[in-house]
């Protein structure tokens, strides 16, 4: 049985919370606190599988915390959990930069918390955070200059031999963020290809995380808007609770939105994007799924093989 921490200022959330985690026989509330600074105690003595954090608190607040676990190197599975969440994105991303794996909109109201659906999206998160690996940034030694001077020449050369068009199509969600953050600023600005973007995540964020993720990288990186045409080098990062599809619009490609429910239990689905991607006019394409996909993209990967040259590329477990 998996051990969590749970942090809450308010005692009513911390036992809606305890309720939730507690029916499910694969975890146990092994320990609460109300603040920062108790959990923090308890992180420098104590190992837990989870740590369900709250943003907003008196003594010291989550994203204090997270600082603080950072600068005493204490490692910490950690999973944001506040009302800031909804309206205030760039306190989430803040949170995820500085080490939370993933996050969840708490409802404004206690009762909502025990509404199916939050269950099972906390469960979910819950689990997934636990069975999540702690990265350790490795210090690398940078390459002679020459090398790279080689590489970039190997590239270019390589570049100019690629005919026909090619899109990139990536699927992440937990974790998602903190592993695009590692890749998109990595990629350079003349890519000869565009990039569409599924990331599992809540209403309100989409636009906030493709501006802060277009602020550190060389490529463009919007939220993408309806009737949209693709354009290479530019990511398009699906809107949050739309499905996005891609439609052939005579030679150019653009983005569509539908509402279908839920697939694979979430929305935007990738499966969408993949599968719309078999009738568009690409001579390739390169599909990308990393972190926390569970099911969803395989089925849509498997039926857009069948009609285009596909590569798949699949995050490793281990990282």
């Amino acid at each position: 049985m998996k051990k969590i921490l749970l942090v809450d200022d308010s005692a009513l959330m911390r036992r809606v919370f305890c309720d939730i985690i507690n029916s499910d026989k694969r975890f146990f509330v092994e320990a609460e606190a109300i603040n920062g600074v108790e959990a923090l105690e308890l992180l420098k003595t104590n190992t837990y599988d989870a740590v369900v954090l709250d943003v907003n608190m008196p003594k010291m607040d989550g994203i204090t915390l997270l600082k603080e676990l950072k600068a005493l190197d204490i490692p910490a599975k950690v999973l944001m959990a506040s009302t800031l969440t909804k309206e205030g994105a760039q306190v989430t991303l803040e949170a995820l930069e500085l080490g939370a794996l993933d996050f969840i909109h708490k409802p404004d109201w206690a009762y909502r918390c025990r509404e199916e659906e939050f269950k099972q999206e906390l469960l979910s998160l819950v689990d997934a955070v636990t069975r999540a690996r702690i990265l350790r940034p490795v210090k690398t030694q940078q390459l002679p200059k020459k090398s790279v001077e080689t590489i970039e020449k190997i590239v270019r050369r390589e570049s100019a031999k690629i005919t026909g068009k090619r899109i990139v199509a990536i699927a992440c969600s937990t974790g998602g963020p903190r592993a695009l953050q590692s890749i998109l600023p990595q990629l350079p600005d003349n890519l000869k290809a565009p990039i569409v973007l599924v990331q599992h995540m809540p209403v309100g964020f989409t636009l906030p995380f493709a501006q802060r993720m277009d602020s550190l990288s060389k490529l463009h990186i919007v939220e993408a808007k309806e009737g949209e045409t693709l354009e290479d080098g530019v990511v398009y990062l699906a809107q949050s609770g739309h499905h996005m599809n891609l439609v052939k619009q005579g030679n150019k490609v653009s983005v569509h939105y539908s509402d279908e429910p839920v697939r694979e239990g979430v929305r935007p689905c990738a499966n969408y994007m993949y599968e719309s991607l078999a009738e568009c006019d690409y001579d390739e394409v390169i599909c990308v799924v990393m972190t926390g996909m569970g099911a969803d993209g395989t089925e849509g990967i498997a039926n857009l093989k069948k009609k285009k040259k596909t590569y798949v590329i699949a995050q490793d477990g281990e990282t």
